[in-house]
């Protein structure tokens, strides 16, 4: 589904005269969760001639943002009929519109979800001794378009650290990022890369969260589940659970996570979780192994590959 599109259906969905906000487009999408999602799709709204983006504002009444500045804004507010004074719509109770026509599909990502993390398994198929190879994996974004992307994938000998090849893929995406549903978002365009691969890596590993996850369903979790292999999660920062002071993560009384810190001179860790197929302590054994800097070798080398090539398109 192209989610931009759905969304700029439901604002063309709101009479003349009247106004919606960032939070009931959300819940018209399904979930609260991509209100901030909402406001950067109507920041990229290609046509806001066609596409009403400006009827969209705070849940106050304030005006919230647009592209074209908030005098034009207002402009257009006022000539449809909606009064504006001091920074809020005026009467906003009485134009407030949030009665979408909609299937909620966010509920039904969340459904499949769901669905796919009853395949989980977290224990070890693979012994370290059987580890040969390792692919790390991560997805880029043009700056200033996020609906263009690159994933790129870097395959690393484990006992050596040598680069044993790369892979790039572009293609648009058409899921906005929003909270717990990365892995919607990516899914497209990491399967297109493990399909190019030469080689079977032994272990996958992204950067993302794993069980470590407000669902304890992340995007290593979900790849691994889809292509069935053993897979690990590389966070950059906490999506949820707090740290201990043994660097175990807990969240809802679970310890689903560790933070690894590379060398002496790293302040801010990255959190190692497992994804499908792994334990939790193999997860961080692996990723200490391959971690000089503050990311394991894999799954830096392929940031630095996927940011690289995007920017060269």
């Amino acid at each position: 589904m192209n989610l931009y599109q759905y969304t700029y259906d439901l604002v063309k969905q709101i009479p003349d005269g009247r106004v919606s906000t960032y939070g009931a487009v959300a819940k018209a999408l399904g979930d609260i969760r991509a209100s901030r999602a909402v406001g950067r799709m109507m920041n990229q709204n290609p046509d806001p001639d066609i596409m009403p983006c400006f009827k969209i504002v705070y849940s106050d009444g304030g005006l919230g943002g647009f592209g074209l500045g908030i005098e034009d804004k207002i402009k257009r507010l006022q000539n449809d009929d909606i009064q504006v004074k001091n920074g809020k719509i005026l009467n906003f109770e009485h134009v407030f519109f949030d009665d979408f026509k909609t299937s909620y599909p966010l509920k039904s990502y969340r459904e499949e979800q769901i669905t796919q993390r009853s395949k989980l398994q977290i224990n070890d198929k693979i012994k370290e001794s059987d580890i040969s190879i390792i692919a790390g994996f991560d997805v880029a974004y043009q700056e200033n378009d996020f609906e263009k992307a690159c994933a790129a994938c870097v395959v690393i000998d484990y006992k050596t650290k040598e680069i044993l090849e790369t892979k790039t893929v572009f293609q648009h995406t058409f899921f906005p990022y929003i909270p717990t549903y990365l892995t919607f978002r990516e899914i497209p365009l990491l399967q297109k890369v493990y399909q190019a691969l030469n080689e079977e890596p032994s272990v996958l590993m992204f950067d993302g969260n794993g069980i470590l996850h407000p669902f304890n369903f992340g995007l290593a979790c979900h790849v691994g589940v889809l292509l069935g292999k053993p897979s690990i999660g590389v966070a950059k920062s906490l999506l949820c659970g707090q740290q201990q002071s043994d660097d175990t993560v807990c969240y809802e009384n679970r310890v689903l996570g560790k933070a690894l810190y590379a060398n002496k001179q790293v302040k801010n860790p990255v959190y190692i979780s497992s994804g499908h197929l792994i334990s939790l302590p193999m997860a961080y054994k692996i990723s200490s192994k391959l971690s000089k800097f503050k990311h394991p070798k894999p799954v830096r080398e392929a940031h630095i590959l996927a940011t690289k090539t995007v920017k060269s398109l």
